[in-house]
């Protein structure tokens, strides 16, 4: 059988093809690592030229919670609604009033009717006490007092009332549904006071006593 011997510490003396690829390759690669490095050279260096004087935007400090709830509340302050107007109720003086019932006793004997018990008295006896009450009271009326209707318009016609209307002058009944404007029929034409004339009354005058006590000597 032939055997063969290799001697590994034998050098080639001329080049093949194969040892042409290897040393292009070689070559190759050796050119690709000097451009990867000069790209990292490059980049290194534009960032060192960047100028120093450069201004550097500094974010703003958030507020403290505190202050943000702060200002919250101030917004709602102003915003909110102001507060209706306490109503103020201003107290009745009574010397008008018993001074108008003065007038009637005297004109229209008005408060010796209303207490007298008429109980006992047939409807035609009543009927001639109420025409004297009347026209006595109807005399002092237009005497201290103008009066005038609320409404112009005729009973039993159609009225419409607009929106924000004088609740004080104008009252409303049935079948109450909804808000204004509202459209009715005039019931009632109401009726107001326009100019009063009552007397001037003395420091001394009493207004308690609507009649004085008769005494016949």
């Amino acid at each position: 059988m032939n055997t063969y011997a290799i001697d590994l510490t034998l050098k080639p003396t001329t080049f093949d093809l194969w040892h042409v690829c290897l040393a292009g390759t070689v070559a190759l690669l050796a050119l690709l690592l000097i451009g990867v490095l000069l790209t990292l050279l490059i980049s290194v260096s534009r960032c060192k030229k960047k100028p120093a004087d450069q201004p550097v935007q500094v974010l703003p400090t958030p507020e403290p919670i505190v202050k943000v709830v702060e200002k919250i509340v101030e917004v709602e302050k102003i915003v909110q609604a102001p507060a209706p107007e306490p109503i103020v109720l201003k107290e009745a003086t009574p010397d008008a009033a018993l001074q108008l019932l003065g007038l009637l006793q005297k004109e229209a004997r008005f408060i010796d009717f209303i207490k007298e018990d008429i109980t006992s008295y047939s409807d035609a006896d009543i009927g001639v006490a109420a025409r004297v009450v009347h026209e006595g009271c109807k005399k002092t009326i237009n005497e201290h007092f103008t009066l005038a209707t609320v409404r112009n318009e005729a009973e039993g016609n159609k009225v419409t009332l607009p929106e924000g209307f004088d609740a004080g002058s104008v009252r409303l009944t049935g079948n109450i549904v909804g808000s204004a404007p509202f459209t009715g029929t005039l019931i009632h034409k109401g009726w107001q006071v326009t100019d009063i004339r009552l007397p001037k009354l003395t420091q001394t005058y009493n207004a308690k006593i609507i009649a004085a006590a008769e005494v016949e000597l």
